[in-house]
């Protein structure tokens, strides 16, 4: 695995998500949630949009364009329109450091 420095714990307050470039095709948005800290691609799977411009509520993030909403865990769609999931990625915590491995995302089979 191959984690990268993505934030600090100060630049993601709980109930909140930010936008990270990982470089190349990298962008996740990293949400801090009462559950943990996730990684999800940035981009909705419904529309182009940045997911992390979205609602954080418990462990889903929600397309503040068309409204769907993603389970932070799986990637997978809670609410239409979205039909397909988004890749989330592997996080960890080294102090206040936060890593995310995106070469690896959880939910896609190899």
């Amino acid at each position: 695995m191959t984690f990268r420095h993505a934030a600090t714990l100060d630049e993601v307050p709980v109930g909140t998500s930010i936008p990270v470039d990982l470089g190349g095709d990298a962008e996740v948005a990293v949400v801090n949630t009462v559950d943990g800290i996730f990684a999800i691609r940035d981009v909705c799977s419904h529309a182009e949009v940045p997911l992390s411009e979205g609602e954080v509520d418990g462990c889903t993030l929600e397309c503040y364009l068309h409204g769907s909403r993603f389970d932070l865990r799986t990637g997978e769609p809670l609410e239409l329109p979205a039909t397909q999931p988004v890749p989330v990625y592997p996080v960890k915590l080294e102090g206040d450091d936060i890593y995310v491995d995106i070469d690896n995302p959880i939910n896609q089979e190899n």
